[in-house]
């Protein structure tokens, strides 16, 4: 097992150094942040510009991962929404570029927020639907799950722990790169 752990850091090139990047960037980077964190706050769990972008992938989730079943392809929009900014991350990990990393982090927790809403309105299904198929048939993702899972009663009390794990990751990848501050070069 050690030996396993042992390649993917070595793959993963974790033992690295970051790439150096320069003050301004990363102070430009930290604005950007601290305005869309403080954007995103004012917007009270409301649908904020990027989601326009969350929803494309998402539904192009359910399409892609319908090809292996009705339960995946249910799944599919919320697994595609998070893995294509989480995948991104490892990319950039791996090439140890810390601003594009902390970028893909940021906003696969962001998608945590977008998820929670649509999570929190499981029960009362007040949000618009979008759907690739058939306009008359369309299911509420959540709901479905919820129900499936017997916790839709705790539908608002899941969306809260998954806003806030959104909230505290992207709060933690802020930090790290205002961190980083201290190794950038001028």
């Amino acid at each position: 097992m050690r030996d396993y752990l042992d390649s993917i850091v070595e793959w993963s090139r974790a033992r690295e150094d970051w790439r150096p990047v320069s003050r301004w960037p990363v102070l430009a980077w930290l604005a950007f942040y601290v305005l869309f964190l403080i954007y995103a706050f004012s917007m009270h769990g409301g649908y904020l510009f990027i989601d326009s972008a969350n929803l494309v992938v998402h539904e192009g989730g359910h399409m892609l991962f319908g090809w292996f079943g009705p339960t995946l392809g249910l799944w599919g929009g919320t697994i595609l929404q998070w893995l294509v900014p989480l995948l991104l991350a490892g990319y950039f990990f791996r090439e140890r570029q810390a601003a594009a990393f902390v970028f893909c982090m940021f906003f696969f927790f962001e998608n945590w927020l977008y998820t929670a809403t649509y999570m929190a309105d499981a029960r009362a299904m007040v949000l618009p639907l979008v759907t690739t198929g058939d306009p008359d048939y369309v299911e509420h993702d959540w709901n479905t799950i919820f129900s499936s899972l017997g916790v839709l009663p705790y539908d608002t009390r899941i969306a809260a722990i998954v806003r806030l794990l959104g909230w505290c990751g992207m709060l933690a990848g802020v930090a790290w790169l205002a961190a980083r501050l201290r190794t950038t070069k001028t």
